[in-house]
C-alpha cells in the first residue's frame, strides 16, 4: 500500500488489474472472490490521493475491467458489423474509455465529498451510486456490475432481498472492510463477519409452486448471423426451425419456443410458415417465437409472439442503441458499415405490458438485452408464473459474452424467485430454476433443442416487490455522513 501512495504509475496498474480481476469474477471464470479483493483494492491506495488523481485511479479502473469485460464489442463491430480492424478497434477502445469514465467521476466525487472517518461506508455507496448512474444515463448500461458475479457465492441469498445493487454494496463494502482489517482496526470484524454470516439464516426459497411442472422444448437453429437476413438465410431459417419443430415428432410437450427473431422477416411474411410448424406438433402442444413486426404507421417492433391458443404478445420496451436503432441517424447512417446493417430500426414497445398466458401460466418476457436490467425484469415478474428471456447471441461470437449474458439471467431467476426460460440462437440455451441453478442447457454453436421443464411459481421476493429503489436510497445514506464530515471540515478557519 504505501507503494501505491508514492507512485501513481503503480496506483494505476493496481486499478488497472484490479478491474482485470473484476472480469475473472464473473462468467465463465466464477471466481466470485475476486470481487470483493478487486474493490479493497481500489479502496485502499486512495486516502492519500487528490480527488484528480482519484479520478484517474477509477479511469484506469474501468480500462481494465471493460477492456477485458466487454471486448465482445469488438467482435459485434468487427466479425458482424463488417468494420475493418484498425476502425473496430478504434470504436471498441473508444466505447471501453468512455464507459470506464464512470468510474472516473464515482471516484472523484468520493475523494472531493467523503471525509476519512466514514470512508468504508462512503466507498461502498458511491459506488453503488456510480452503478445506479450507469444503468440509467443514457439508455443504461448495467454490465459487469460488482455484484452480477456473487449468484454462486456465499452473498446469493442477499439476493431476493436486494438484488444485484445490494450485492454490489455488500462486495464493495466487504472489499473495504476487509482493508481495514488488514490495518488491524479490528472491529471491523464484526461488520464483515455479518455480511457473510447473515445469509445462512435468510429463507431459502420465498415464492412456492403453483403448479404442475410445463413441459417445454426450446429450439437453437445455430444460423449465420452473416447471411441471416439474406434470401438465403431467410430460406436456411425456415428449413432449420420446422426441420427442428418436426423432429419433436409426438413428444409430449406443453410448449415450443424459437428463439429472438427466429424467422428474419415480419410477422405477416412469417404466419404461414408458424402455422405449418404448429401443424406438426400435437395438438395441445402451443409454439412461441420471436419475431420482427410491422404496423401500419411504419414502426417496427422486436416482439413475441404465440399460436394455438396464446393469449397476449410482447414488444420489446428497452432497445439497443446503435443495435435496434441508431442515435443521431442522419449523422451517422452511410458515415460506417457498422451503422448500415440490413435491418429496420425498432420502434419501443409500451411501458407495462401484461404478460403473456401460454401452457396455463402468465410468462414475463424480456427479449435478449432486457435482461440484464433488474428492475426491468422485476416487474415483469410481479404478475408473471415464469420468465421467459429469447435472445440472439450469435452478435458475440466465441466471446465472454454469452456467458456474462447467461449469468445476469441466472441472477434475474435468483431475484425473483422464478424460473428463467432462455431460448437464443446460437447458444447459451438453458433453463434456471429458481435458486439461479442451471437445470437443462446446450452446447453453443451447435443446431440442437433442449427438453425440460419449469414449474410456475408464486409468492413475490423482497427485491421484487420494491426493486431497486430501497438499495440506492440506502447506498445514498451511506454516504451521507461522509458529505456532512467533509463540509464541517472544510468550515473550520
Amino acid at each position: 500500500m504505501p507503494a501505491f501512495r508514492s507512485s501513481p504509475l503503480l496506483g494505476c496498474l493496481a486499478a488497472l488489474a484490479a478491474g482485470v480481476l473484476t472480469t475473472l469474477s464473473a462468467a465463465p471464470f466464477m471466481l466470485w472472490w475476486l470481487a470483493p479483493v478487486a474493490a479493497g483494492l481500489l479502496y485502499a491506495g486512495l486516502p492519500a490521493l487528490s480527488p484528480r488523481q482519484a479520478a484517474w485511479r477509477g479511469w484506469c479502473y474501468g480500462l481494465g475491467l471493460f477492456g477485458t469485460g466487454v471486448s465482445w464489442v469488438y467482435v459485434s463491430i468487427h466479425d458482424y458489423g463488417y468494420t475493418g480492424v484498425p476502425l473496430a478497434v478504434f470504436l471498441t477502445t473508444l466505447f471501453v474509455a468512455t464507459l470506464a469514465l464512470f468510474f472516473a467521476v464515482t471516484l472523484w466525487l468520493y475523494r472531493r465529498l467523503a471525509g476519512p472517518r466514514f470512508a468504508v461506508l462512503t466507498f461502498a455507496g458511491a459506488w453503488v451510486l456510480g452503478e445506479a448512474l450507469r444503468t440509467w444515463l443514457f439508455t443504461g448500461f448495467p454490465w459487469l456490475l460488482l455484484g452480477s458475479g456473487q449468484v454462486d457465492s456465499p452473498l446469493a441469498p442477499w439476493a431476493p432481498v436486494g438484488g444485484v445493487y445490494l450485492l454490489s454494496l455488500i462486495t464493495a463494502l466487504s472489499g473495504a472492510l476487509g482493508v481495514e482489517l488488514l490495518r488491524r482496526r479490528w472491529w471491523t470484524a464484526l461488520p464483515l463477519a455479518g455480511l457473510w454470516l447473515i445469509p445462512l439464516a435468510l429463507p431459502l426459497q420465498w415464492t412456492h409452486p403453483a403448479g404442475d411442472p410445463v413441459r417445454v422444448a426450446l429450439l437453437q437453429g445455430n444460423l449465420s448471423q452473416l447471411i441471416k437476413w439474406t434470401p438465403e438465410g431467410q430460406r436456411t431459417a425456415i428449413d432449420t426451425y420446422r426441420r427442428l419443430t418436426r423432429e419433436l415428432g409426438d413428444t409430449p410437450l406443453d410448449l415450443v419456443i424459437w428463439p429472438e427473431a427466429a424467422l428474419p422477416m415480419f410477422e405477416d411474411q412469417a404466419r404461414p410458415v408458424l402455422e405449418r410448424a404448429q401443424a406438426s406438433l400435437p395438438d395441445d402442444t402451443q409454439l412461441l417465437t420471436g419475431i420482427l413486426q410491422r404496423d401500419e404507421q411504419g414502426n417496427f417492433y422486436n416482439s413475441v409472439v404465440g399460436l394455438n391458443g396464446v393469449q397476449g404478445e410482447y414488444r420489446k420496451h428497452h432497445l439497443v442503441p446503435f443495435g435496434e436503432y441508431l442515435p443521431l441517424e442522419s449523422l451517422l447512417r452511410g458515415a460506417i458499415a457498422f451503422f448500415d446493417l440490413p435491418m429496420p430500426a425498432m420502434t419501443p414497445g409500451p411501458d407495462g405490458q401484461q404478460p403473456m398466458v401460454a401452457a396455463g401460466t402468465r410468462i414475463g418476457n424480456a427479449i435478449c438485452y432486457e435482461i440484464i436490467y433488474a428492475d426491468l425484469v422485476a416487474k415483469q415478474a410481479r404478475h408473471a408464473n415464469v420468465l421467459l428471456t429469447l435472445s440472439n447471441d450469435t452478435w458475440f461470437g466465441d466471446s465472454l459474452g454469452p456467458q456474462q449474458h447467461l449469468q445476469m439471467a441466472r441472477l434475474r431467476a435468483l431475484e425473483n424467485g422464478r424460473y428463467v426460460v432462455r431460448a437464443t440462437s446460437n447458444g447459451v440455451t438453458a433453463i434456471v430454476d429458481p435458486q439461479g441453478r442451471i437445470t437443462g442447457r446446450l452446447p453453443q454453436f451447435e443446431a440442437a433443442t433442449l427438453v425440460g421443464e419449469y414449474v410456475p411459481m408464486e409468492g413475490l421476493t423482497p427485491f421484487t416487490r420494491t426493486g431497486s429503489w430501497p438499495i440506492w436510497l440506502l447506498a445514498a445514506l451511506m454516504v451521507l455522513p461522509g458529505i456532512r464530515l467533509s463540509a464541517a471540515v472544510s468550515r473550520k478557519p
